[in-house]
């Protein structure tokens, strides 16, 4: 298809995506704004197919379930059932939307599902890149206020002694899960912007540990 129906598609899903809800402050719409751009970039730099990159990216969190919902895992596949009823109604070609609906269903960590196109691994790469760096201590302590979340254990704040429990502490969940994302990520590109961010996040905790 002509990259020149992109913008218009865009246009579309961000309309779309304002008449719909999301689960916490940290899956809102600049959080999918913010996984669109990277997804383009990895996307040229990887040479994927934006016909499928950009609407998967933009509606890969249409349905945005709780942290702590039963049904979490299912999220991504209603997620793409979704997408794809939205994207017939605004006549998008029909041939990209299996690739789209895989896309979105495994770009969620709960869901497990492997990414078998490079498209679908772009879209999970930039997702997950939005949960290092910055950013993603950002969405880290949005997400924990929103579950009441303890910032750090008292007697041992950086899980020297202990497995990490991130069902009590904020600080627990880099090392229960955002420290691990760098290696899980698919392309060269990300993988690069991945270990940069988690330098961000180290350095952090050493602050943190100045501080305390």
């Amino acid at each position: 298809m002509s990259l020149e129906f992109l913008p218009e598609l865009e246009h579309h899903c961000r309309v779309f995506l304002q008449t719909q809800g999301h689960a916490d402050s940290a899956h809102d719409l600049s959080h999918i704004s913010r996984v669109v751009k990277v997804a383009k970039q990895l996307a040229i730099e990887e040479c994927a197919d934006l016909a499928v990159v950009v609407p998967a990216a933009w509606l890969h969190d249409c349905v945005s379930l709780p942290k702590n919902h039963p049904d979490r895992h299912l999220a991504s596949t209603m997620a793409g059932d979704k997408a794809v009823a939205f994207l017939l109604s605004i006549a998008y070609p029909n041939q990209y939307y299996d690739a789209i609906h895989h896309a979105i269903r495994a770009h969620s960590f709960s869901a497990n599902v492997a990414p078998e196109s490079l498209e679908a691994k772009i879209v999970q790469d930039a997702d997950r890149l939005d949960a290092l760096g910055a950013i993603g201590i950002a969405r880290c302590m949005q997400v924990s206020g929103a579950l009441n979340r303890t910032l750090y254990a008292l007697d041992d704040p950086f899980c020297e002694e202990r497995k990490p429990d991130d069902v009590r502490y904020s600080i627990d969940h880099f090392y229960h899960k955002l420290f691990r994302i760098s290696e899980s990520l698919n392309t060269p590109s990300a993988q690069l912007e991945g270990s940069r961010r988690e330098q961000v996040m180290r350095l952090f905790l050493e602050q943190l540990a100045l501080e305390i």
